[in-house]
Parts: structure tokens; sequence; C-alpha cells
């Protein structure tokens, strides 16, 4: 398997308190006003019974590059990653890292009125005050430089990356970091994987935030290629000491 670097890790600082859960391939960090381990890998363990169920019985769904319409008695997470997949012309599984992230987030939120899921660098947050995520992308000069100041609170919030120079996920592009914040996390990330695809020289950061605003649901995005970088809507990015 290719290994995944998660040193990035070592940057969260929050009075929340955090913790790993790791279920196979799944890895999550999790920030929370209270240790909810238990009912997290509860969580991940369902989500990823429904996911594994569902793509056994309709393998087209986990192989299409493309929108793909599921099956009619599919389960809830798989329609709303076939749903995002749809608004942003992608497959359906770029939206999975993030719909995991969102699910478990969800099943938390009885027992923590703050939550942030970390999935692979694809975030579901839920949080009362405004928060900060460094950007980490890869070799670029801005990485570890830059942050993404999230002031919308009190309600769910999906913020993923893309990147074609970082990790194992496909991306047809070259961004080392295409940013997308949205009202949900599945989205964010179907989104910040078909903006990345589109990303293969500077001139294409415009067309491509140009595309950003045209899926709804999208409420800002941010592309880092190299030294340059582009941003639009509620994508406030400010400057960190290199970490």
């Amino acid at each position: 398997m290719y290994p995944i670097d998660r040193h990035y890790r070592q940057w969260v600082q929050s009075e929340l308190r955090s913790f790993q859960v790791k279920i196979e391939q799944s890895d999550l960090l999790i920030s929370a006003e209270r240790e909810l381990k238990e009912s997290a890998e509860q969580a991940l363990r369902r989500v990823r019974a429904e996911l594994e169920a569902y793509t056994q019985s309709d393998s087209d769904f986990a192989a299409s590059l493309e929108p793909y319409e599921p099956l009619p008695d599919a389960a809830p997470i798989i329609r709303r990653m076939a749903e995002a997949a749809r608004l942003c012309g992608v497959g359906p599984m770029a939206a999975v890292a993030g719909a995991v992230a969102q699910y478990v987030g969800e099943a938390l939120l009885s027992e923590s009125g703050q939550v942030i899921v970390e999935n692979g660098g694809d975030i579901f947050l839920h949080t009362a005050y405004p928060r900060s995520a460094a950007v980490f992308a890869g070799d670029s000069p801005l990485s570890g430089r830059l942050a993404v100041r999230i002031n919308l609170v009190n309600r769910p919030l999906g913020l993923c990356t893309s990147s074609g120079t970082v990790g194992p996920s496909l991306s047809f592009g070259g961004a080392d970091a295409a940013i997308v914040l949205a009202d949900s996390t599945p989205l964010a990330d179907a989104a910040a994987t078909a903006l990345g695809n589109r990303i293969h020289g500077e001139s294409d950061i415009e067309p491509t935030l140009e595309f950003a605003q045209s899926i709804s649901g999208v409420l800002g995005a941010a592309v880092i290629l190299g030294e340059n970088l582009g941003a639009w809507g509620e994508m406030s990015l400010v400057p960190v000491s290199p970490v």
C-alpha cells in the first residue's frame, strides 16, 4: 500500500481533546469537547460496513471516474457521494473520504457540540468558534506558511484538499493543493478533486476558481501551484509561521 505521511497532524493546536481512530485503511484524527473514541469507532465501523456492502453489490460505483447513478436502495451515504460527484463532474469515490469524515462527525454531535474529524486531509467541522487550518502543499514554498481561516460557526462544514503532487489519491492535474470549503464534506471532497484535475499550469488557476463558483454548495476555494496562489469566496488565507 502507498504510504501516507500524516506528519501535518503535529500542527494541530486546539482547546479540544484530540484522539485517533483507526480501522484498517481508515485513519481519523478527531477533536471534540471530550474523548469519544468508543463512539467514533462504532460510527466508523458502521460507515465502512455500509460502503463495503454497497461496493460489493455495485462494483461500477467504485470504479467510475464519472458521475454515477446508484441503485434505488442505496444507503444515504452512497447517495450523498453520488450527488456530490454529479455536481462536480467526477466519480463518486472522489467523495468517499469526506463522506466518511462527515458520517463520523455527525454521529458524535449528540455527545459533543464541537467536533472536527480529519480523514487524510479532508475535514468535517462543526465548531462554536472560528478556526484556522494550516495548508500542507507538498514542495510548494507556501506549504506550512498559510492557513485557511474559517469564520463560519455553529454549522456543519467541509474543508477538503486534493493534490496532484502529494499523497496516493488519484488526480489528473498538477496542483500542489486545491482546497474547497463547502456546506458538506463529501461535496468539498469531490469539488477539490474536480478543481485539482483542472490545474496543469498557472493560467489554469483563474478559470478553475470560476468553475468552483458554479458548484452549488461550494462556499470558497483556493489553488496553490508552486509559488502561485488563487482564492475565491469564504476562503480567507492568513500567513502563519513556518512549521
